[in-house]
């Protein structure tokens, strides 16, 4: 999982609460009727707990369909749900940054986890045609005979993503999600929201105001920061540079900038301010784009309905 420092990304979708993601260039489409608040009314988006249960069942789903082919396949659940925490721009939980700051040492485990994957390992020890078959039953291999080739325009241009999927991977999704062609489309338009309202956002003066509410807080408690990325990417270069050999010293830091971080926060009001601001640019994107977050939200609750059924909360 994708956590610790904040980027520009997670700028422009500061709390989580309308969509994630990023995406990419102006909204250069004629604008459409205005979706508020006050005329749609559309399912809510999930919670971080939630899309991480659909995360474990879509593991478990690949796992049982990967078994059956004859092939072993491990599920990553190494965090509990309290670690699992995403760290997005503005984090008020002052006593998870007491515990794990902004997440440093999590991520540096599941850096080992991952360089120490099992599922790599496992391929690599199988024979060159059990690896071909271990590759088309988890994702259609390279010959294409099973790949769906899914494409997705992002907001605001003619950009086009694409991405292949075949094998238990595709049938993962077909399972939670139904159609994936529907689903990579509703979720590229709606992670691709950002990049329509992201500069309004950060230029907003009832942002701009909490952001510097926050900054003046931190300054109190000895640190000098604009804005909390700021903060983090200080954190992030302080541990860089401190290496190895000044883990403790650079968590020490870490800890400390990230409970001021969390304290002024919540002492401002910046989450609530940024999610209220957020929410008050997508309300005002065309209606096309408020019915592509609609769909997004509601084949995402409908997964959800299904991993409930697939896969236990973490504890």
């Amino acid at each position: 999982m994708k956590r610790a420092f904040a980027s520009l990304c997670a700028a422009l979708a500061v709390t989580g609460a309308v969509v994630t993601g990023c995406g990419h260039g102006p909204d250069s489409d004629a604008p459409g009727p205005a979706t508020t608040a006050a005329n749609r009314t559309g399912p809510r988006p999930l919670t971080w707990q939630q899309e991480l249960r659909i995360g474990d069942a879509q593991q478990r789903l690949t796992r049982r369909c990967m078994n059956s082919h004859g092939f072993a396949y491990w599920e990553d659940r190494t965090l509990t749900l309290r670690e699992s925490m995403p760290v997005r721009y503005v984090q008020d939980d002052v006593a998870w940054a007491r515990e794990h700051g902004y997440g440093g040492r999590i991520e540096a485990r599941q850096d080992q986890v991952r360089l120490h994957n099992p599922i790599a390992a496992y391929r690599q020890s199988l024979s060159a045609t059990r690896r071909a078959a271990f590759d088309k039953a988890l994702d259609g291999g390279s010959d294409g005979s099973d790949v769906q080739v899914l494409s997705a325009k992002l907001p605001g241009g003619d950009r086009e993503v694409r991405t292949r999927l075949g094998g238990c991977t595709k049938q993962a999704q077909e399972a939670l999600y139904g159609d994936p062609a529907d689903w990579f489309r509703a979720s590229k338009t709606a992670t691709g929201l950002p990049a329509l309202y992201g500069q309004q956002l950060l230029r907003d003066r009832q942002l701009t105001n909490a952001v510097s509410a926050w900054s003046e807080c931190v300054k109190r408690a000895g640190l000098s920061y604009p804005d909390p990325r700021a903060a983090r990417d200080a954190v992030r270069e302080n541990t860089a540079r401190l290496g190895t050999a000044g883990a403790d010293k650079a968590f020490a830091t870490e800890r400390r900038t990230a409970v001021a971080d969390a304290t002024c926060a919540r002492a401002t009001s910046l989450k609530t301010v940024a999610a209220a601001r957020e929410t008050y640019y997508v309300d005002r994107l065309p209606g096309r784009y408020g019915e592509a977050l609609d769909t997004y939200r509601r084949l995402e609750r409908q997964a959800y309905d299904r991993a409930a059924r697939i896969v236990p909360q973490r504890a």
